[in-house]
């Protein structure tokens, strides 16, 4: 598997390069609307599925996801 041995090499090294702009584009205003709306998605989803009693944990997992990305 070499070739994926490489591309995981060439986005490391992209990562690494470029890891400021990534930090500034994870905390951008754009990025917080985005995840905002992927998050209330993905946890009304979930909600659907889910028995009640989990429905906390579930909104607990979004803030916390929501936390890491864009500027609130």
């Amino acid at each position: 598997m070499a070739g994926f041995d490489d591309l995981a090499k060439q986005a490391g090294e992209f990562i690494e390069q470029n890891k400021d702009k990534i930090k500034e584009v994870l905390k951008s205003e754009q990025a917080e609307d985005i995840s905002d709306k992927v998050l209330d998605g993905i946890g009304e989803a979930v909600k659907k599925i889910a028995p009640e009693e989990h429905h906390g944990t579930v909104d607990d997992v979004k803030a916390n996801i929501d936390k890491a990305v864009g500027d609130q």
